[in-house]
């Protein structure tokens, strides 16, 4: 695999959102963007660029095909006589070298690179929204959006769950604290049947997120995600909310938000996650 650490860092960030990083390289960039303010900006650019021009496709390929262009194709006859051959001419192949395939690689690697970073500048809308978002407090959703979205990733990969396990505590400890800046227990819920499994660090709204994983004898899979917040003491606690197959519980304390995410069907979710906030 390509060593990303000689490309610049927009292409690094670039692999990474288009997922095209080795775990190894995806926990090394994680730990780059939870301790350096800069690359997490950088990679917030970038996301944006991506999404515009995720969405700016979307828009093109719902528009409809004129109604004269399909009637022109239905009414074009085929020819009635065979087409001439044109005279054959002499193949040339073309075989690049190893350094020169290498090369022509990574001049395109960059120059989508570039293209992402100038699209997600261009003074439109979605620039607004982004400046936006530097000034004013984390977007809630979003971050509830990645909480989400690594939920379903760890249901579908249930081999690979944390990056820590449970047995090395004392890691996981000194190394949650520093990377979120926030102070915790890990909850003992073996008498709920619920197995601590180990730890992760993942990204919500482009901020570094402490993230404990469960699971008991059935298969299922419960993860409780924490992170600095500036939310307003009289924030909304205990607030359940569905979405789709995963259930997610909010509250917050002490500048502090927390996230139990587990099975919608999990009726005892709310419950459990009170249990969670005396013990964390």
């Amino acid at each position: 695999m390509l060593d990303l650490r000689k490309l610049p860092l927009e292409a690094q960030l670039t692999a990474l959102l288009d997922g095209e990083v080795s775990p190894e390289q995806r926990h090394e960039l994680e730990q780059r963007l939870a301790s350096d303010e800069n690359a997490r900006r950088l990679h917030e650019k970038l996301r944006h660029g991506a999404d515009f021009g995720r969405r700016r496709l979307e828009d093109v390929l719902k528009e409809p095909v004129p109604l004269s262009l399909v009637r022109s194709i239905k009414s074009t006859q085929p020819p009635k006589t065979p087409i001439a051959q044109r005279a054959t001419r002499p193949q040339v192949k073309l075989a690049p070298s190893g350094p020169q395939a290498l090369a022509a690689a990574l001049i395109l690697f960059v120059v989508g690179c570039g293209i992402g970073y100038f699209v997600g500048n261009s003074p439109d809308a979605d620039e607004i929204a982004t400046t936006t978002s530097t000034t004013a407090p984390a977007n809630t959703s979003d971050w509830l959006g990645d909480v989400t979205a690594y939920q379903r990733l760890l249901i579908r990969q249930p081999r690979h769950l944390v990056e820590v396990p449970a047995s090395q505590a004392e890691e996981i400890s000194s190394w949650l604290t520093t990377a979120i800046g926030v102070p915790f227990r890990v909850p003992d819920l073996s008498a709920e049947s619920w197995t601590f499994q180990g730890a992760r660090v993942i990204l919500g709204d482009s901020r570094p997120v402490g993230q404990l994983v469960y699971s008991n004898t059935d298969g299922d899979i419960i993860s409780i995600c924490f992170r600095k917040d500036a939310q307003p003491p009289e924030t909304d606690d205990f607030k359940e909310t569905i979405k789709d197959e995963i259930g997610l519980v909010t509250w917050h304390n002490a500048g502090t938000s927390y996230v139990l995410a587990g099975p919608s069907a999990e009726a005892a979710l709310s419950q459990l996650a009170m249990e969670i906030a005396t013990a964390i």
